[in-house]
């Protein structure tokens, strides 16, 4: 870390410690103004700004208003979160503000971090108190610990194009750490998370970027060739992707979302990909009166329902500040209504899938408990029996329910659901 890159890193922060807009987007918006930064200089802004966010308790126990004290903020990022010692920072301190002392009195303060829940876990006290309802508290200080890590780069391969093993092999001679994800059939990991956009096996389509846990949640769906299937919330369409190349491009794919922005990036990544069965369209709502013609049709049916994001925190550490208690609760009914609009869709002996990426068991559990309540027409099928006829050594019970200390995935969950014939 140079002394123009903490400038920049401070400026970054000023805005991003204010969780008025997301984290990705003040950093991509900043490089974008800031275009003559080069790849290392970017590298090193991003790691240690997102390195702030993760450490974002410490960093507030030590200072009052980080935003407003961003610079002496990015030099707390760069001691707590990347393992930088004062001497190799000496260079760029400013000795007229204090800032060699403010990071000695850092490092005197670890026994007082330790001894705190919110600092060893690195959560905020809301959340806390949330999920003390549910854990004891050494679950959620490994859950903290966990998310607090940067995540690796996972990627799928495109089945259409080519097998994980033979692909993998290609890329272990450029990238040696490359290895099979544990879980996900069709995974590959990168724990260094090289730039891949650029790759031909990336432009070719045989490479998506698809973390692990997502990977999985086709194969929870299960769709086979010439099925119709209907992505409710397809968003970008990762998994609306797998789906395709699961049905060996055969069949149909309704991809719904709300934001027509989402399905625009869906279309050249289906092209990519080689898929011709997927047909994204955009809708009002999920009492779109488009969906009507649906009703009763589906073979499958995926609900990645919007979601406090809170299984994401390794990449998306600024949403456990955006979030409140009060945006769960809207959350909650929002989840509760798109899964009931949903399961309309389905027909006699249909599955319907519904999932999150939060840890949270009031938008997954709890979710299906109230909707198996009010739905008798549905049964709950065992994840754990779907995943192991497929050959998938996994068993998390009944439910999908992956989490970061124990799976090394992002923090997903999983029900499946079926209407009785």
């Amino acid at each position: 870390m140079n002394a123009n890159q903490l400038n920049h890193t401070a400026q970054v922060l000023e805005n991003m410690l204010t969780f008025q807009q997301p984290a990705d987007a003040i950093i991509s918006a900043y490089f974008r103004n800031h275009h003559k930064l080069g790849r290392a200089d970017r590298h090193e802004i991003a790691e240690t700004a997102f390195a702030a966010l993760r450490h974002y308790q410490k960093i507030t126990s030590a200072l009052r208003r980080p935003h407003v004290q961003a610079r002496k903020a990015a030099l707390a990022a760069l001691v707590l979160g990347r393992s930088f010692n004062i001497n190799q920072l000496e260079d760029i301190l400013n000795e007229a503000d204090g800032e060699k002392e403010f990071l000695s009195s850092l490092k005197a303060r670890k026994a007082e971090f330790s001894g705190s829940l919110n600092t060893v876990a690195e959560l905020p006290d809301w959340l806390i108190t949330r999920l003390q309802v549910h854990w004891e508290d050494e679950q959620i200080q490994a859950f903290g610990r966990s998310v607090a890590q940067s995540a690796p780069l996972d990627v799928r391969v495109n089945t259409l194009k080519g097998k994980r093993d033979k692909i993998l092999a290609q890329l272990q001679t450029e990238f040696p750490k490359a290895i099979a994800t544990p879980y996900a059939p069709h995974g590959i990991r990168f724990p260094d998370k090289p730039a891949l956009n650029k790759h031909e096996l990336f432009l070719n389509g045989t490479l998506e970027v698809q973390d692990e846990g997502s990977q999985l949640l086709a194969h929870l769906v299960g769709a086979k060739r010439g099925e119709m299937v209907v992505d409710f919330c397809a968003g970008a369409g990762g998994k609306t992707l797998a789906i395709g190349a699961q049905m060996a491009n055969k069949g149909r794919i309704y991809a719904f979302d709300v934001s027509e922005k989402r399905l625009a990036n869906l279309k050249p990544r289906m092209t990519r990909a080689g898929l011709t069965n997927i047909h994204p369209e955009r809708i009002e709502s999920e009492h779109d009166p488009r969906i009507a013609r649906l009703y009763g049709k589906a073979d499958r049916v995926l609900v990645d329902a919007p979601c406090s994001g809170l299984g994401t925190l390794r990449r998306n550490p600024d949403l456990k500040y955006r979030q409140s208690p009060e945006t769960i609760e809207k959350l909650l009914q929002q989840q509760q209504n798109i899964l009931q609009a949903a399961s309309q869709l389905v027909g006699a002996g249909g599955r319907l899938v519904y999932a999150t990426c939060s840890v949270l068991p009031e938008e997954n559990e709890m979710q299906i408990a109230e909707f198996l309540e009010n739905n008798p027409q549905f049964e709950l099928v065992d994840c754990s029996e779907l995943l192991s006829a497929q050959k998938i050594d996994l068993n998390t019970g009944q439910f999908l329910i992956l989490n970061t200390a124990a799976h090394g995935t992002d923090g997903f969950f999983a029900a499946v659901l079926q209407r009785k014939a």
